[in-house]
């Protein structure tokens, strides 16, 4: 582990901190119907972490979950409803994080959207360039 964080985060009323002590892995977008009801927007915005470099530093009684029976469990503030990280089902260790909640420059770019089948039709997708897949980002060879 390195002497500081290469990231640092928190959530909108400060009530959890986090840092995360390896560079992110991968980042996209999801424009699933679940995500779009999570986060009131047409998609949200997650980085993948490395395994075990999240720790929650303070407040990690204040983290609540919501453990659909077919997905990611979604953890949030339970003081300021922020969404903040993503759990793999059959999984107890956080391994997405929202980028809404990283302090500063996360060092890593968009690579794709993905679930675009299911985009909102009132924020159309925009032409920028990403690769985007009508389901899940395909696993990497």
């Amino acid at each position: 582990m390195a002497d500081s964080p290469a990231l640092t985060g928190h959530c909108g009323c400060g009530a959890v901190k986090f840092e995360i002590d390896e560079p992110l892995v991968a980042a996209g977008y999801c424009h699933c119907t679940r995500c779009q009801r999570r986060t009131g927007g047409g998609a949200s915005a997650t980085a993948q972490v490395a395994p075990g470099s999240l720790r929650i530093v303070e407040g990690e009684k204040q983290v609540g979950s919501w453990d659909p029976p077919d997905g990611f469990a979604k953890l949030f503030c339970k003081e300021c409803g922020s969404a903040l990280f993503g759990v793999a089902p059959d999984s107890e260790e956080i391994s997405l994080v929202r980028m809404g909640v990283i302090d500063g420059d996360p060092g890593i770019r968009m690579m794709g959207r993905q679930f675009v089948a299911n985009a909102a039709v009132w924020e159309p997708i925009p032409d920028d360039g990403l690769p985007c897949f009508d389901e899940r980002f395909p696993e990497p060879r």
